[in-house]
């Protein structure tokens, strides 16, 4: 079953009395559990398709399902709380708030969540999640202690303690060496397979794209091949 299927989507910025065209006729899908690769140059789409993807933007026309749902013209407060509770985020600068701890910046989203958990209960689903990545001995070290690779587990940490459905990368690799870059990319992988996470890694470079199950190619706004 898709989790994720766009049909026809557009996007066109306006700026001033001149229009942009950035998504041109994008149509695609991305089965539960799929780890996939969207890959493009620079001005490629890329970014404005992952924004639409993460509910971070709207396209001009066409249709976006999320889990069989048709999201593309939900209100702004709809499209916050989709994003909240079945999307995670992993970014190329990690976005860790660098006077707090690991430990607290995984229990970040938390503090927004409509579960009812109690104190004890998200810091330990915090925790168990840190250990996940591989920072059991890290926990209580502010992000301007943490290496990148640390950091960047931090930010996987975090994008996963909501339960998200769906996991969107972008450029998750471009501010590492390549040795801590696939150990990121291995753990993508694992969570892929261990948890039927779905997964879309976001990427210019084709080294990260082979990790993937599948990758799809846009160029110009388009889908190619």
């Amino acid at each position: 079953m898709d989790l994720i299927e766009l049909r026809d989507i557009h996007k066109t910025y306006h700026l001033g009395q001149v229009d942009l065209p950035v998504l041109k006729g994008i149509s695609l899908n991305v089965a539960r559990g799929e780890l996939v690769a969207l890959m493009g140059a620079s001005g490629s789409g890329k970014s404005t398709l992952m924004h639409i993807l993460g509910c971070l933007d709207r396209p001009t026309s066409g249709e976006y399902w999320l889990d069989a749902r048709q999201v593309s013209w939900t209100t702004a407060r709809e499209l916050a709380r989709l994003r909240h509770r079945m999307i995670g985020f992993v970014f190329q600068n990690f976005n860790l708030l660098a006077r707090t701890t690991a430990l607290e910046n995984v229990l970040m989203p938390l503090t927004y969540a409509k579960e009812d958990l109690t104190k004890h209960q998200m810091r330990q689903r915090a925790v168990e999640l840190l250990q996940k990545v591989g920072l059991s001995d890290r926990i209580h070290h502010q992000s301007s202690q943490l290496s990148g690779g640390e950091q960047q587990r931090v930010a996987i940490a975090r994008a996963l303690v909501n339960h998200p459905q769906v996991l969107l990368a972008d450029e998750p690799t471009g501010n590492l060496d390549s040795r801590t870059s696939e150990e990121i990319l291995q753990m993508f992988q694992q969570l892929n397979w261990a948890e039927s996470l779905t997964i879309v890694l976001v990427t210019h470079d084709s080294e990260v794209a082979q990790h993937a199950q599948r990758i799809i190619y846009i160029k110009d706004g388009l889908i190619g091949t």
